[in-house]
């Protein structure tokens, strides 16, 4: 038998490292996973199209809970995206934006530039 395969069109990681989850990741990510179901955002979903996943750390340990996401542009490039200090409102904008293609939020973001 051959497993399911779903197309997605971003993925989104919530760290859980030991300093994320000292400042409440575990519950960010229980409260996204939630939120994706709810508004059948997740993969398997009809009409959902984002893979939620627990990372280990996201390399911004004083300033958790950590999120990054990937997805493909329109062009096929690899869109990238880091996070710090992530509270739900906040990833379930970001998620939002990945399932529609929208532009990224640019609050709470680090790492590279996205203009590089």
């Amino acid at each position: 038998m051959t497993p399911k395969y779903f197309r997605t069109n971003g993925h989104l990681m919530v760290c859980q490292g030991q300093s994320c989850q000292a400042r409440g990741a575990r519950l960010l990510y229980q409260a996204l996973w939630n939120h994706l179901e709810r508004q059948s955002l997740a993969y398997y979903k009809k009409g959902g199209s984002l893979r939620l996943t627990e990372s280990g750390c996201l390399g911004a340990c004083s300033y958790g809970p950590t999120l990054c996401t990937y997805r493909r542009t329109p062009q096929g490039a690899l869109e990238e995206a880091w996070y710090a200090a992530v509270d739900f409102p906040l990833a379930a904008r970001i998620a939002q934006a990945v399932h529609e293609g929208a532009p990224l939020p640019a609050e709470h973001r680090y790492g590279p530039d996205p203009a590089d």
